[in-house]
């Protein structure tokens, strides 16, 4: 009697043990939200653009540090960034891709030094939305990111929202 017991209580042990997530180690990304944040005027000017994201290797994200600044991601290359973004207008019923003066790429900080070890969480990322140059209001965002690895995620596009401009 005392055997079952200990085989039962070792199953319901083993049962209550909750595995590690697995991801693939190409980076998965999935929209969360985008908060736009007006200006001192009250007029919009950037956004937080909000994002899940998932990796099975945990190799997202670079630092300013000798290793993280080497090629492929010195300042010459276009692997310096690890997020990529591009910028939409919708000119006349259709959206447009409109490059900016200023570029918005960026460089995700590393998320983990245990690598590989499956990581997921939400990556926040500030953008500029309002384009001053150009009288459209209603636009939208593809982004995408990069692991070390040179992983690419897949490319999400934001919903179009609408831009409260300086007249």
């Amino acid at each position: 009697m005392k055997r079952l017991f200990l085989i039962l209580g070792i199953i319901l042990f083993l049962a209550s043990c909750t595995p590690e997530d697995k991801y693939p180690i190409i980076p998965r990304i999935q929209f969360v939200s985008l908060e736009k944040i007006p200006n001192e005027y009250g007029f919009d000017y950037k956004a937080n653009l909000s994002f899940y994201f998932e990796d099975g290797d945990g190799d997202i994200g670079l630092d300013n540090t000798t290793e993280d600044l080497k090629p492929p991601f010195d300042t010459a290359s276009i692997y310096h960034y690890n997020f990529f973004i591009s910028y939409y207008e919708k000119q006349n019923g259709e959206f447009v891709k409109v490059d900016l003066p200023a570029e918005q790429n960026a460089r995700i900080p590393r998320l983990s030094n245990n690598t590989p070890e499956s990581i997921n969480g939400d990556i926040n990322v500030e953008i500029f939305i309002n384009n001053i140059t150009s009288p459209y209001d209603t636009v939208r965002f593809e982004f995408y990111i990069l692991d070390r690895a040179l992983h690419k995620s897949n490319i999400i596009t934001t919903p179009e929202i609408i831009i409260d401009k300086a007249k």
